[in-house]
């Protein structure tokens, strides 16, 4: 291959950002239509900005567990780098990680604590292609559950419930935003701009906002998706859905959100899966 102006041009003649390459060549994806999924939505999102914000994204292409755990921010094989290790009786297949509610989750070595200015400053997304999951769980969070430290966690529709939950510290805290929903697909974000201002997002919208002050800081634990982390990696509280994308960034701005939508659905559009 030789170097192009705008990226690297392949063998076969395409032409693909670096990034988006080192993704590619990591999860040895070798179908046409996923690498220029992959591209495009690299090459948006540094069009829109976002790229520099993120801390992992998991855009769970190529249909199998060693293609999905790779952190298309970062995509080498150690835990500093976020890539995933699969646990207990999830699947995979070209539609992303399937979720099922009881056993399955994902562990992403993703530790907010380290990450300066987390409680005020993030973002987390997911892209779920299921209307009712089941299980009374997260799609991904972390927190001491034991002690009461603060969780960070989203959840899209609890089943028994049709709870929509994000938490971002303890409900003490004011950290719980909560509503109720009757359908889970599409792409969610919630989002933390400042100690009194967050909110969720769905498809681009505005869906819920909170503006009370949050207090409390971060636990020292890891992000899991597809359950609850809680006490030093005691595993609980799981939810199900088909998960075509996960990720976890710096805080957006609304304009952002919607760019960050806007790519997403592209991606998912040009792999034939969008909702």
């Amino acid at each position: 291959m030789i170097l192009a102006n705008h990226g690297i041009i392949s063998s076969s003649g395409a032409s693909f950002d670096a990034d988006a390459l080192s993704f590619i060549t990591a999860a040895a994806i070798t179908d046409n239509t996923q690498k220029t999924a992959i591209n495009t939505l690299v090459t948006d999102l540094k069009t829109y900005n976002i790229w520099t914000k993120m801390k992992a994204l998991y855009p769970f292409v190529g249909g199998t567990a060693s293609s999905h755990k790779w952190n298309l921010k970062d995509p080498r094989d150690l835990d500093a780098a976020y890539r995933l290790v699969f646990n207990g009786g999830g699947t995979h297949d070209s539609t992303g990680y399937i979720m099922n509610g009881t056993d399955s989750f994902a562990n992403t070595y993703f530790n907010p604590s380290t990450v300066s200015g987390w409680k005020d400053n993030h973002n987390l997304s997911i892209y779920l292609k299921t209307t009712t999951p089941t299980g009374t769980g997260w799609h991904l969070g972390y927190g001491n559950t034991t002690t009461g430290d603060p969780l960070y966690g989203l959840a899209v529709r609890r089943n028994t419930t049709n709870e929509l939950i994000y938490d971002s510290g303890n409900i003490s805290q004011n950290g719980r935003l909560q509503t109720t929903i009757t359908d889970a697909k599409g792409f969610w974000s919630a989002n933390a701009l400042a100690s009194n201002d967050r909110r969720i997002f769905k498809n681009g919208t505005s869906f819920a906002t909170s503006f009370s002050t949050v207090s409390g800081t971060p636990a020292n634990d890891i992000m899991t998706i597809g359950a609850m982390n809680g006490t030093g990696g005691s595993l609980k509280y799981f939810l199900s859905g088909i998960n075509s994308l996960t990720s976890f960034s710096d805080s957006l701005s609304p304009t952002e959100l919607t760019n960050l939508n806007t790519a997403v659905t592209t991606y998912q559009t040009i792999l034939l899966r969008n909702n």
